[in-house]
C-alpha cells in the first residue's frame, strides 16, 4: 500500500471542504483532497441561491446594512436556545464577517446581497429585510483551470438530463471560485473518486487517513491534521435506521456520496456525535420518477391530512413547514404522501416559486397518479381520499381567512418570511376557481445535520469532552451549530465554510 505525505487532508470536495483546503493551502500547508464521488461540490452545487448567513459582513456594511453583531447574537441565541454551546454559537456568528474579510483579499473571490429574511421573523434581533445573506458571484467554468468541468450539478442536469451550463451560479459559483483559487497551486492535490476507509491513529493523535481508489487502498499521512467535511449520511438508508432519522434516502437532495464514512471513521477512533436524529427538513414535490424533491415558496394552495383538514402554515420556512409535516406523520394524520389543494387561477401546476428540480411535462404527473382534478371539491375530495364535506368545510374556512387576510388557525402569512415570495402581499390565496386541483406532496430533506461533536476551532471532541489531536469536522459532517432550528437561509453552509476555515488556521498554527 503505497502512501502520500502531505501537511493536511481534507476528506471530501464540498465547498465546505474546498474553504478548508483552501485557507491551509493560502497560509502555506501541502493539502491533499479526498472526494468520494468525481466531481467537486456536494450537495450545496445543488443550490440555486448558495448563500451564506453572516451578519455585519463587508457586502453588507458597503451597502448601508445598520444591522448589529449584538441584534444577530440575540437572535441566534433565542432561536437556538441551550441545544448547542453557546461558545459556538457566538463563534460562527460573530466569525462569518472575518472569513469575508480574509477571502475579498484574494481577487478570486466575489460576493453579492440577495436578500433573504431571517426565519423566525417575531424572534428578538431578527432580521426581516435580508440583510444577513449573500451569495457568491458567477463564474465561467473555464477558469478553473485543471478543475473546469469538475463541479457537479445543477440537479436538472443529474436527474433530468438537463446541458450543464457553462456559467457556475448559485452553490456552484462559490465553489468554482474556491477551485479557481487553488488551480494553479502544486501544494494542492485533488483525488477524486476516492473514498474514506479509515483514520491513522499514532500515539493516541490522527497522523493520516487510509483511502481506495478502484479497489486499491493506499495511506495520506497528514502531517498537521485530517479535516472531514463529508456533508451528511443522508444517503445511507442503514444509518438513518441506526439513528431514527425520518423520511427516506430516495427523497433526501444530498449529493450521492453522503453515505457517512467519514462519521463512522470518527466514531471507530472514540469521536462523539450529536443530532444524529436530525436533518435540514422540507417539504417536497414528487416527481414523476417518484422521488419527492425539495420545494419552496409557495404562493398559493393547502395542504390537507387523511381526514381532509390543514395541519400547517403552508408558507413557513421550509424546515419549520417540514417539521410541522414529520409532527402530523408522527401523530398518524398524515402518511408519507399527502396533498396540497389548489385552484386552476394559475394554471394546472402547483402554486410553487421553486421545485429545485424542474417540472416534468404535466401529463406525466397526471399519468402517475400525482396530480389530480375534478369540477368539484366533493369529486376531488374522493380522487385524493379524504371526505368530501370535511374537504368542502376545510376550503371553506380557508377562503373565509383569505377574505379577511387573516389566518385563524395556523397565522400563515403572519411571519416575514410567509410574505417573501408574494411582493408583501398576504398568501392567502382563495381557492374559488375550477377545476379543482391537488399535487402529491412528501418530506425531503437537505441532507442530515447530526454528526461529530466540535469545539470553536472545530476539534473533534471525544465522549469525555475532549479534543481528539489531528482530527477536525465541519458541514453536515459536524453536528450542527444550528441544533434543531434553521435560524435563516445560508446557516448550513455559513457555518460549514466558517468552522472548517478555523480547522485549517488551527491546523496551520499547530
Amino acid at each position: 500500500m503505497s502512501g502520500i505525505d502531505e501537511s493536511v487532508v481534507v476528506v471530501a470536495g464540498s465547498a465546505g471542504a474546498l474553504a478548508g483546503a483552501y485557507t491551509a493551502a493560502r497560509e502555506g500547508l501541502s493539502v491533499a483532497i479526498v472526494e468520494a464521488s468525481d466531481r467537486f461540490g456536494g450537495t450545496f452545487a445543488y443550490s440555486g441561491g448558495g448563500g451564506m448567513w453572516y451578519p455585519c459582513n463587508a457586502v453588507l456594511t458597503r451597502a448601508g446594512c445598520d444591522d448589529t453583531i449584538s441584534d444577530a447574537l440575540r437572535y441566534y441565541r433565542e432561536v437556538v436556545g441551550d441545544r448547542t454551546p453557546a461558545a459556538l454559537q457566538e463563534t460562527y456568528v460573530r466569525g462569518g464577517a472575518a472569513l469575508i474579510d480574509y477571502l475579498e483579499r484574494d481577487e478570486h473571490f466575489a460576493f453579492k446581497i440577495l436578500p433573504w429574511p431571517d426565519y423566525y421573523s417575531s424572534a428578538a434581533g431578527a432580521r426581516t429585510d435580508g440583510m444577513r445573506h449573500i451569495v457568491s458571484k458567477a463564474v465561467p467554468d473555464e477558469r478553473l483551470g485543471r478543475f473546469a468541468g469538475l463541479v457537479r450539478g445543477p440537479l436538472d442536469h443529474e436527474r433530468l438530463g438537463a446541458p450543464q451550463p457553462d456559467l457556475l451560479t448559485g452553490g456552484r459559483a462559490l465553489v468554482g471560485r474556491f477551485l479557481w483559487a487553488m488551480a494553479d497551486n502544486p501544494a494542492v492535490t485533488a483525488h477524486l473518486s476516492t473514498s474514506l476507509v479509515e483514520l491513522v491513529v499514532e500515539g493516541g493523535r490522527i497522523v493520516g487517513a487510509v483511502v481506495e481508489h478502484d479497489g486499491e487502498r493506499r495511506t495520506i499521512t497528514a502531517r498537521r491534521g485530517v479535516l472531514l467535511a463529508t456533508g451528511g449520511f443522508e444517503q445511507n438508508a442503514d444509518m438513518r435506521a441506526e439513528f431514527g432519522v425520518p423520511g427516506s434516502a430516495r427523497d433526501t437532495m444530498g449529493a450521492p456520496a453522503n453515505t457517512g464514512l467519514a462519521h463512522r471513521a470518527a466514531i471507530a477512533v472514540g469521536a462523539d456525535v450529536d443530532l444524529m436524529d436530525q436533518a435540514w427538513w422540507s417539504p417536497g414535490l414528487i416527481h414523476p420518477d417518484g422521488r419527492a424533491a425539495f420545494a419552496l415558496c409557495f404562493t398559493g394552495g393547502i395542504f390537507v391530512d387523511r381526514s381532509g383538514r390543514r395541519f400547517a402554515n403552508e408558507s413557513a420556512a421550509y424546515d419549520r413547514l417540514g417539521r410541522a409535516i414529520l409532527r402530523a406523520m408522527r401523530d398518524g394524520t398524515v402518511g408519507s404522501r399527502y396533498w396540497m389543494v389548489y385552484d386552476s387561477r394559475t394554471g394546472e401546476q402547483p402554486p410553487v416559486m421553486a421545485t429545485n428540480v424542474s417540472f416534468s411535462p404535466t401529463e406525466q404527473y397526471f399519468a402517475e397518479g400525482l396530480w389530480v382534478q375534478a369540477d368539484t371539491l366533493a369529486a376531488l375530495a374522493g380522487q385524493i381520499g379524504v371526505p368530501a364535506t370535511q374537504l368542502e368545510d376545510t376550503v371553506r374556512r380557508f377562503n373565509e381567512f383569505a377574505a379577511r387576510g387573516v389566518d385563524e388557525d395556523f397565522g400563515r402569512g403572519r411571519e416575514s418570511f410567509d410574505r417573501a415570495f408574494t411582493g408583501g402581499a398576504s398568501p392567502l390565496v382563495p381557492i374559488d376557481t375550477p377545476p379543482y386541483r391537488a399535487a402529491a406532496f412528501g418530506i425531503s430533506d437537505l441532507g442530515t445535520k447530526g454528526g461529530l461533536r466540535t469545539d470553536t476551532d472545530a476539534r473533534v471532541l471525544d465522549t469525555s469532552d475532549r479534543p481528539i489531536a489531528g482530527l477536525y469536522a465541519a458541514g453536515n459532517t459536524m453536528a450542527a451549530v444550528s441544533g434543531e432550528t434553521y435560524p435563516g437561509g445560508g446557516n448550513p453552509i455559513g457555518a460549514s465554510l466558517l468552522f472548517s476555515h478555523r480547522a485549517a488556521l488551527h491546523m496551520a498554527r499547530t
